[in-house]
């Protein structure tokens, strides 16, 4: 089957090439008459405009590429649909890729999305490595990374939107202890997410103030999965868990959690209270309840695209913006006072 081009619709409306394209850009150099002639024709020959073509001529594509780890990660996929929402809204659409768990495929893919012309490019990633793919890429197409950029406040040349994960892990701190937890299990901590380490450090400080010491189980897989929580939270009971509370780095570990606890036997929150971070979907499910830090995630999504757009149409920005959002605490059921 032929695609028909705009040479088929000015020989069929007997009229020149330039003709059809005026109609096509909207020009005022036509009659009212002869546009609503030609575009008549294009719906009944199945004309449909060649983008890519089009994108050569204007530099612009009008599409977004966006990069996450996994999107059968539900903070992620949540992350994404966000993502896409607000900037279909503003004239966009969004290519989305998946980097793999351990970031592989990362510099590929910006690979890929360079040579396919998208106007800016999204990263979201935890990972330590995060910041130098956003560096090496971003005098070549405008790119905002979607995560912590930075491992202290020193400067760096990367826009960068993210929740405060220091401030997050202060609220869960704070709250285990207004419930006079002072015996807390921080599970799930993976060493190569900077994401994860700003959480902890913020987290150990407000412990250290309230007189307390978490005991730490680290996550060594690429991903906080729910089966990467099961397997922690085996651990810890299997070993004899004698702490009050467990604060969960992400909530999907927090859900591994849980399964694990009812195989031992123990009650969420009557023999432990189990505390999660991301208020992803599943944590409000009747059956789970969790307690948990929000991310607010529309509002990470929004800004990631904002920024991006302002990079965009701003070439000659010589200002690099580092934006965090504020997380809240989410109270649930499956925390109480001791």
């Amino acid at each position: 089957m032929r695609r028909v081009t705009i040479k088929d619709i000015a020989r069929i409306a007997g009229v020149s090439y330039a003709t059809v394209s005026r109609a096509l850009s909207g020009s005022n150099e036509i009659s009212e008459q002869t546009r609503k002639r030609i575009l008549e024709i294009c719906e009944q020959e199945g004309y449909r405009a060649n983008v890519l073509a089009r994108s050569l001529i204007c530099r612009q594509t009008r599409v977004l590429g966006l990069i996450i780890p996994d999107v059968t990660n539900p903070f992620y996929s949540e992350l994404s649909l966000g993502i896409e929402t607000y900037a279909r809204k503003l004239g966009y659409n969004v290519m989305l890729c998946n980097s793999q768990p351990d970031g592989s495929a990362t510099e590929e893919l910006f690979e890929f999305l360079v040579g396919h012309q998208v106007d800016g490019i999204i990263l979201a990633s935890s990972r330590n490595e995060a910041r130098g793919w956003v560096t090496k890429y971003f005098r070549t197409v405008p790119t905002v990374l979607l995560g912590d950029s930075l491992a202290e406040d020193d400067e760096g040349e990367v826009n960068a939107v993210s929740i405060d994960n220091r401030a997050g892990g202060r609220i869960a701190a704070e709250y285990l202890h207004s419930l006079g937890h002072q015996k807390v299990l921080y599970l799930g901590l993976r060493p190569g997410s900077l994401t994860h380490q700003l959480r902890f450090r913020g987290f150990c400080s407000a412990m250290e103030q309230f007189g307390g010491q978490p005991e730490v189980l680290e996550n060594h897989e690429e991903a906080s999965s729910i089966a990467a929580g099961y397997t922690l939270g085996k651990q810890a009971f299997a070993r004899g868990f004698d702490g009050t509370a467990i604060f969960a780095a992400t909530d999907s570990i927090a859900l591994g959690v849980l399964q694990a606890a009812d195989e031992f036997g123990l009650s969420v929150p009557n023999d432990l209270s189990l505390l999660g971070f991301d208020n992803i979907i599943y944590s409000s499910l009747p059956k789970i309840t969790l307690s948990t830090i929000d991310q607010r995630k529309q509002m990470l999504a929004e800004a990631a695209v904002s920024l991006l757009l302002d990079v965009i149409e701003n070439p000659a920005r010589d200002e690099y913006t580092r934006r965090l959002i504020k997380p809240a605490l989410v109270e649930r059921q499956s925390c109480k006072r001791v």
